[in-house]
């Protein structure tokens, strides 16, 4: 996202590579036009929908009355203030689970939102990110109560816009276009996409017969090539 690129988030469960127990642990909440599985699958791929373990919600996200999906972009002139608005809701047991919460990020259940809790209270916090960053955040009682959220951002150049309760839910961006220019948010992400690059280069490279390497040989070339040249145009670290 930060480079420009326009990838949506799905939740899956990737099953039983992650989880043995069952599937349905990371799920996907598509706004549908149509209460059928065709338009669901079509919401994931235009990307109205937000992930979720179930145990929050991010209804209705907005930036300026623009949702996610198709024709999910504000365009601005210049630097301005955007308004974000959304509709949110979480629900934590009465008594917190210390065992879950204290466990790091790389340890199961990674998406729960007992982990969110704010220390032993009931509230878990609802975060506005930027260009990944977060730029402002606001608590809300996780009483299983939906409650209308808004935040006033300013956007200084293109950006994408998201909302998150880490690490149980989060948005598809909305994006944030200002006088035209493309997202350029990040050196360093571009620099770690080709970093990818060649990692995976190298990870596949000894797998491949020596006479099939050459389609592989300019598939690699182009997103490296693609990547220097985001890298070139990105001028924030």
């Amino acid at each position: 996202l930060n480079t420009g690129y326009r990838a949506r988030i799905s939740g899956e469960t990737d099953f039983p590579c992650i989880y043995g127990e069952r599937v349905g642990l990371g799920r996907s909440y598509v706004r549908q036009k149509a209460l059928d599985y065709s338009d669901w699958v079509i919401g994931l791929r235009e990307g109205r929908n937000y992930v979720s373990d179930g145990k929050s919600h991010l209804i209705d996200f907005r930036v300026n009355q623009v949702e996610m999906g198709p024709g999910g972009e504000v365009k601005l002139a210049s630097a301005g203030q955007v308004k974000v608005t959304a509709k949110v809701a979480a629900l934590l047991d009465e008594t917190q689970n210390a065992e879950i919460r204290n466990r790091r990020y790389d340890q199961k259940p990674y998406w729960d939102v007992e982990r969110s809790r704010i220390g032993i209270t009931n509230r878990v916090p609802v975060e506005l990110v930027v260009n990944g960053q977060v730029v402002a955040t606001k608590e809300v009682a996780a009483d299983g109560q939906v409650r209308d959220l808004s935040f006033d951002v300013a956007v200084a150049r293109s950006s994408w816009v998201a909302l998150r309760i880490l690490p149980s839910s989060h948005t598809n961006p909305v994006w944030v276009m200002v006088g035209d220019k493309p997202v350029r948010a990040s050196r360093k992400s571009a620099e770690w996409c080709l970093a990818a690059v060649d990692r995976c280069y190298q990870q596949k490279v000894g797998r491949v017969r020596l006479e099939e390497r050459g389609e592989m040989e300019r598939a690699y070339e182009h997103a490296r090539q693609a990547y220097r040249r985001l890298i070139a145009e990105s001028t924030i670290d």
